[in-house]
Formats: C-alpha cells, sequence, structure tokens
C-alpha cells in the first residue's frame, strides 16, 4: 500500500491495525508478496490495485481481502481514509475456524474471484462498530487481550463474510459446494498434486462426474483449474526468488524440468527464463 500510515496498532507482531489517511494520488508499480493475511477498509478513496497479475478498480467504501503469498502492487491511488488489517496464521486460523466463519476459499485463498467486498451503508456502520472496539482494546493493557482482539477481528471477518452473502451472489448447490471444496484442495496440494484423479478421489466421486459437475456450474475444467494454479504459482516464483527454473520445478512437482519449461510455455506463450526478464 502507498499510502503513508499515520496510526498504527500492534500486539507482538502478529496482528496490526493502522490508520492510512492522505489525499495526494500516490503510484507505486514495484508489485510485492503479500507476507500476511491482510484486510484493507477503503472507505474514501480511488485507485487501480494489481493482485495476481490482474488489475481492479474501485471508488471509495470497498474491502480487499489478501492472503500470504498473492503479488500485489498499487497502479494508482488517492487515498482520503483507510484502515488495514494484518495478522499471522498463529495468531488467527482462517481454516481451523471455517466451519463456523466460513471465510476460507471465499474471502481469503480465494484467488479466482475479485478480492473486493463493498458494503451497504448499514454493514458499514456495523463494521465501524468493531473496528473502533478493536482500537479501544488496542489501547488498553489489561488482561486476555489476545482472546479479546481475536474476537473482535472474528467479529469483523464474520461480519464482511455476511457482507459478500448478502451482496454477491454466493449460490450453495451441489456445484458451487464442490468447487470450493475443491479449490480448497488445490490450494492445500497443488505443488504434490497435479492429476484430477488425486482431487476427485479425496472427494469422493470419480473424475468424469467432477468434470461434469464443473461444466454444469459453468467453470473452467477441473484440469485446467489445477494448472492455472501451478502457473500462478511459478509465475511467483520466478518473480519473488532467485531460485533457477529447475528448482521452482522440482517444488512444483516436476521430476522433469524440461517438461515444467513445456508446461509453463504452453501456458503462457513464454520461456520461464522469458517471463521472468520480461516482468
Amino acid at each position: 500500500m502507498a499510502a503513508q500510515e499515520i496510526i498504527n496498532h500492534s500486539y507482538q507482531d502478529i496482528f496490526t491495525l493502522s490508520l492510512i489517511q492522505f489525499d495526494k494520488a500516490c503510484v507505486f508499480s514495484k508489485p510485492e508478496q503479500v507476507e500476511k493475511y491482510s484486510i484493507y477498509w477503503i472507505k474514501k478513496g480511488k485507485g487501480v490495485y494489481n493482485v495476481d497479475f490482474k488489475s481492479y478498480d474501485f471508488h471509495d467504501n470497498i474491502l480487499l481481502f489478501l492472503s500470504p503469498g498473492q503479488v500485489f502492487s498499487v497502479e494508482t491511488e488517492a487515498i482520503e481514509e483507510a484502515y488495514s488489517l494484518s495478522f499471522v496464521k498463529d495468531f488467527y486460523c482462517i481454516q481451523t475456524h471455517d466451519k463456523e466463519v466460513a471465510c476460507n476459499g471465499i474471502l481469503f485463498n480465494n484467488i479466482y474471484d475479485t478480492p473486493f467486498v463493498q458494503p451497504n451503508e448499514s454493514d458499514a456502520a456495523k463494521l465501524n462498530f468493531i473496528l473502533e472496539s478493536l482500537i479501544d482494546e488496542f489501547k488498553t493493557d489489561a488482561a486476555a487481550q489476545y482472546d479479546m482482539l481475536q474476537a473482535y477481528l472474528k467479529q469483523f471477518i464474520i461480519q464482511a463474510v455476511r457482507v459478500k452473502k448478502d451482496n454477491y451472489i454466493i449460490k450453495d448447490d451441489v456445484e458451487t459446494k464442490l468447487f470450493k471444496a475443491f479449490s480448497v484442495l488445490v490450494e492445500e496440494n497443488y505443488r504434490t498434486l497435479h492429476s484430477v484423479t488425486d482431487y476427485a478421489e479425496k472427494l469422493g466421486i470419480s473424475p468424469k462426474s467432477l468434470a461434469k459437475h464443473f461444466s454444469k456450474a459453468g467453470t473452467q475444467t477441473p484440469s485446467d483449474f489445477i494448472k492455472n494454479r501451478i502457473i500462478l504459482e511459478a509465475k511467483r516464483q520466478l518473480i519473488y526468488t532467485d531460485q533457477a527454473v529447475k528448482h521452482i520445478a522440482y517444488d512444483l512437482g516436476f521430476n522433469d524440468s524440461a517438461y515444467f519449461t513445456r508446461f509453463f510455455t504452453k501456458a503462457t506463450a513464454k520461456l520461464p527464463i522469458q517471463f521472468k526478464k520480461d516482468y
């Protein structure tokens, strides 16, 4: 985020809340890889952000959700008022709380959908109340502060999930549930499991049935889904590490670096080393 932080609250470097405020347009072209789970609430402002090599424009009152590993950069922005919340898995594990909060694959670790959520006036009032409670708690030195901060963060995330479910079309049919389960599995295993059969077995259905459900939902094929996730990680590593192509290939489950090069080139029309150079 190119904005300057005016007020910063932090708990042991594992949970941070910052108030960002300025009225000058900024351009920040250098992409950065996200290290923590991050939420930006831009109350007043506009701009264009790039997330995982895709461009998104926004104007006032939006929530932006980023997960560790994602590539983020600011193309343009003019922010008058914004808040940022960032936390590590050890402070609040979204996977552990997924059954009760259901934010995994909806707000976070959802690289296949827009990272933005736009609350209405009523939603914003509720989120603001939670935010003010968080700030008050940061300023105290009372017992069980960790638990209180975690509870308020959980409330904020729950409210954001409700906003998305109320204002965006989130289907609850078999295909949608299967797609989410499949996407979460791919996110957890794409480095080691590359075939549709592997994931179909974990889901307890046949590869043919899985493909049929995806076709009915109107999404990309399971095979393309897996391939695109591997390619995304390959792009991230090519840009943000100094690893040789053969080491990136091995990290992504390819024993043959030449095969990985052909795999990447077919998907991007560029050799891995050329992609790194051009970017």
